[in-house]
């Protein structure tokens, strides 16, 4: 009886340490976020800088997302032009059109004829007599493919050209990728750029947080040499400096997505009316909710990276003589 009496009590004590110690969490963070608060002026400024640093490397990156969005839909993406084998059916052209048209990879496909494309052939080259000279048609059939946007990148397409050559009655699957890889180049390099910017400002984000502790750390030395002298620990002392470069980060990341919200939405209209003059649906897209977490969250992450290097450098130093 007496060792299940001494269990209860032993869980009942871990109980009020685990919520005693969330609570002192709780605490030095209101605290902290109180301490913000009551300098507006200078908080607001340093949460500006941050919101803006960061809303410029992610306002790039939805940039680049509408823009990969809008050539993968192009009526004009990269089209498989598959040339029949001569002597094929026109039953089993269609049959393979047919075929094609069920994969998931394909938006449209167009079957031309061998007369069809002679007629078309003599429109444009204008040789229409001399072609009627000959005695038989010597154009093939051709079954001309557009690729969804599940199938846009150059691997992808390629992957789609072998599997089509692979078919009995084609004698030859034809894509012209250069533009393609042009493009998939250009975006590339858009995006390394971006990458780049992102990685530098997010360090500029580390050292105007770590600067901005720094300078409450200073300013609150006498507190911290008092707090010392009766006997607080470091890492004591420590969690307020913590919390405060964690809702530094916290804020900034909010404020950015709301920056980043309001631009969206004033350049919707105007993207909106372009969209309508070529016939197109397209509507710009922000940041989405896992976009917003990832940018809240990561913000968040460098507050506390910048207010945990300069707490280490500089608090280290403050000790009672």
């Amino acid at each position: 009886m007496k060792t299940s009496n001494k269990s209860v009590n032993q869980e009942a004590k871990n109980s009020f340490s685990i919520k005693g110690y969330f609570l002192r969490h709780i605490q030095v963070c209101l605290a902290s976020l109180g301490r913000i608060c009551r300098s507006p002026v200078s908080s607001l400024m340093t949460i500006a800088v941050i919101a803006i640093s960061l809303a410029l490397p992610a306002g790039m990156h939805v940039l680049i997302k509408n823009i990969e969005y809008v050539t993968s839909g192009w009526d004009g993406a990269a089209q498989i032009s598959l040339f029949i084998k001569k002597g094929t059916t026109e039953e089993k052209v269609v049959n393979l059109k047919n075929q094609i048209e069920l994969m998931g990879q394909i938006d449209k496909t167009e079957y031309i004829s061998p007369t069809s494309a002679l007629e078309e052939f003599k429109r444009l080259s204008g040789f229409g007599q001399a072609l009627d000279a000959l005695d038989k048609n010597p154009l093939p059939a051709v079954i001309v493919i557009s690729p969804g946007i599940e199938a846009s990148s150059p691997q992808q397409l390629n992957q789609l050209v072998e599997s089509l050559q692979d078919n009995p009655i084609v004698d030859h699957a034809q894509l012209d990728m250069q533009w393609v890889k042009r493009l998939y180049s250009i975006m590339d390099i858009i995006n390394r750029g971006v990458m780049i910017v992102g990685a530098l400002l997010a360090l500029a984000v580390i050292l105007i947080t770590g600067n901005t502790i720094r300078l409450d750390i200073q300013n609150r030395h006498d507190e911290i040499l008092i707090t010392k002298l009766i006997g607080a620990t470091n890492s004591f002392i420590r969690r307020p400096f913590l919390y405060t470069g964690i809702l530094y980060g916290l804020l900034g990341g909010i404020i950015a997505s709301v920056l980043i919200g309001l631009s969206i939405g004033l350049l919707s209209d105007s993207v909106s009316k372009l969209s309508s003059l070529y016939s197109s649906g397209f509507e710009l897209k922000g940041l989405g909710v896992d976009g917003t977490f990832t940018l809240i969250a990561g913000s968040t992450a460098l507050g506390f990276a910048g207010s945990w290097v300069a707490v280490g450098k500089h608090l280290g130093k403050i000790e009672p003589s």
